[in-house]
């Protein structure tokens, strides 16, 4: 009898489960002939979508889901379907994000308290495009685009939402890195920002970042606002539009001005801490938005001696000689190294596609290149300006230094040599924007000395909000020069470093999870790390730190810390733009060889647990 009613159960289950995966497939299945019907504005996606015909994953995978809209905004493969990049998704978010502005600037009008727009230069009449005394006050919106396929696309769609939308839009004539876009919110008193990118992921993404007034990457509050009016909207129905020439024609539609381009590269001189001296780099943009700007501010410093790798040089989003072009990897680095090798070059700086982030390989004691870290780059940026500033008695009353907590404790460290603070937040250096925007509102913001994160992300100066590639590019040849002048290269002040605060090593380790099942084994993994692992790799775990409600004043987040016997931690998240989960690994010991081989074990023991 109870076996009989236990069966009895399990049928009834499973045809439940099988009624709503049945279910489930006719709903993709409708959307997808919805979508071919109606998905006529891209030559590219009609294609698409008829060699989907009779693939049945393949549909799946396009349509199982909405590309998910979160605080990094949308990112995704580029393609046809609800769960990828193209201008219909775009076209869905933008207006989302416009429907949030209206009411937000409604609510505002009305006496409700709602974030307002920085002051800036622009903003008081100093720019041309700045807003003039009896203007109307339209909410404004500045836009950017990197050099990934589709991106013009994607930027002009979005701008011809907004402007339909009653919105003023400022969209700059070219392509722009993502801090250009950060400065220009700013600059231009702006209500938000979008920059089209997928940062340093494969050339068959793309991406769509928000930022909020303060030129910070929107809140996680304002995201799931933003999401709220996406999941209002028919993705064909609702999205208002005008043809791009029209928007510019009417001057809803402005392209941003030189002179907002100009300021910002001011800016970044400003963070200067000396004058050049000599200094041989080869430099390359990835076939990014890099080149402009980098070659800009690093020219006008006084460092002549820059050669470009050609092959890398210009814009291009297939990204042919660097299929991952993230200055983290090796290979996107080797061109730039051959280059250096020919003309026994001081420095090969990169920069990536959005030139947010930058990365560099120097010559060791034996004359081979080697790359850095983006730790140890942080390191050295740290040292460097917390030295000059001390030796050139600048050092504000309560200096400050920001890092993530995935970021080595080496840095604090060293920070805590020249009196300086260290403040950790979450990962993503949105939260260390948060933070100058609070330090900025209690006038403190020279209190600020630098920022970076393990991911190559530096900041050094308060007028973004987020990480850049421009200013970090500066500061690592003034750098170099400086030691060069002193008979050091940085791979020898990096050793002078480990020499006085202790090796450190860092690793990150990713464990991807693709398709329509990768959420739901993240999620599992995730739950599993929380329950009694007690070692890792034969060390025994101290403290389990659980971020998922929220710890030492930082907001929730689902990231669990594992503090190890011996000064050794492990983080684990999932990402919040690809579809993979990140494991750090931080381990301090007496020489490299003693972390070498204890970071291996302890990657062993994660590895176990994750796969």
């Amino acid at each position: 009898m109870y076996m009989t009613r236990r069966n009895s159960l399990w049928d009834n289950s499973f045809s439940q489960n099988t009624r709503l995966e049945r279910k489930k497939m006719d709903t993709i299945t409708q959307q997808y002939e919805q979508w071919c019907l109606r998905a006529t504005a891209d030559p590219d996606l009609i294609w698409e979508l008829i060699s989907m015909k009779g693939d049945q994953k393949a549909v799946t995978d396009a349509f199982y889901q909405n590309l998910a809209f979160g605080t990094g905004g949308l990112r995704g493969i580029i393609g046809a379907g609800t769960n990828r990049m193209n201008l219909y998704t775009v076209s869905k978010a933008s207006q989302g994000l416009a429907d949030y502005i209206r009411a937000a600037a409604g609510r505002q009008m009305d006496g409700q308290k709602v974030v307002a727009p920085a002051a800036s230069a622009a903003e008081s009449g100093k720019g041309a495009a700045g807003r003039k005394k009896g203007d109307s006050g339209t909410p404004r919106v500045a836009v950017s685009y990197d050099s990934r396929i589709k991106s013009d696309l994607f930027a002009r769609t979005a701008c011809s939402v907004l402007a339909a939308n009653g919105l003023e839009v400022f969209l700059y004539p070219r392509l722009m890195p993502t801090p250009c876009l950060s400065f220009a919110v700013r600059e231009l008193g702006c209500r938000a920002g979008i920059m089209i990118t997928a940062s340093h992921n494969p050339a068959v993404y793309n991406g769509y970042k928000v930022y909020g007034p303060d030129g910070c990457q929107i809140t996680t509050e304002a995201a799931k606002a933003i999401l709220k009016e996406i999941e209002k909207l028919d993705l064909f129905e609702d999205c208002k539009t005008i043809s791009f020439e029209d928007g510019i024609r009417t001057g809803s539609i402005r392209y941003i001005p030189e002179e907002v381009l100009t300021a910002y590269v001011e800016a970044v001189k400003g963070q200067s801490l000396r004058s050049s001296s000599p200094l041989s780099v080869i430099y390359t943009p990835l076939n990014g938005t890099g080149l402009e700007p980098v070659i800009r501010a690093l020219r006008e410093s006084g460092y002549e001696d820059v050669m470009v790798v050609e092959e890398q040089r210009e814009p291009d989003g297939h990204f042919p000689t660097c299929p991952y072009p993230n200055p983290e990897v090796a290979e996107a680095m080797e061109l730039g190294i051959r280059c250096a090798a020919e003309r026994e070059a001081d420095l090969v700086l990169a920069t990536d596609p959005d030139c947010d982030r930058a990365g560099i390989a120097v010559r060791d004691g034996c004359g081979v290149y080697r790359l850095l870290s983006g730790n140890q780059t942080g390191l050295l940026l740290l040292d460097y300006i917390c030295a000059s500033r001390a030796a050139d008695r600048t050092m504000p009353k309560d200096p400050i230094f920001m890092k993530t907590i995935v970021t080595t404790g080496m840095a604090e460290k060293i920070a805590s040599r020249y009196g300086v603070r260290t403040v950790n937040v979450l990962t993503g250096f949105k939260f260390i924007g948060e933070q100058l925007g609070i330090l900025e509102k209690d006038r403190r913001t020279d209190s600020f000395l630098f920022a970076f994160e393990e991911s190559y992300g530096y900041l050094s100066g308060s007028y973004v909000r987020d990480k850049d590639g421009v200013v970090a590019s500066l500061l690592i040849c003034e750098m170099a020069a400086f030691y060069k002048a002193q008979g050091l290269s940085l791979w020898e002040k990096l050793e002078e470093l480990y020499r006085t605060c202790g090796y450190c090593l860092d690793t990150q380790h990713c464990y991807h999870f693709e398709g329509a099942d990768g959420a739901g084994q993240m999620i599992l993994i995730m739950e599993k790390l929380r329950g009694e692992i007690t070692h890792l790799g034969g060390k025994r775990i101290v403290k389990l730190l659980d971020y998922r409600d929220g710890l030492d004043g930082l907001p929730p987040s689902n990231v669990v810390r594992f503090l190890l016997e011996g000064d050794c931690s492990v983080v684990v998240r999932p990402s919040g733009t690809e579809p993979k989960l990140k494991v750090y690994i931080s381990v301090c010991e007496d020489s490299r060889e003693a972390a070498a081989q204890a970071e291996r074990g302890i990657a062993e023991g994660i590895s176990s647990w994750v796969r």
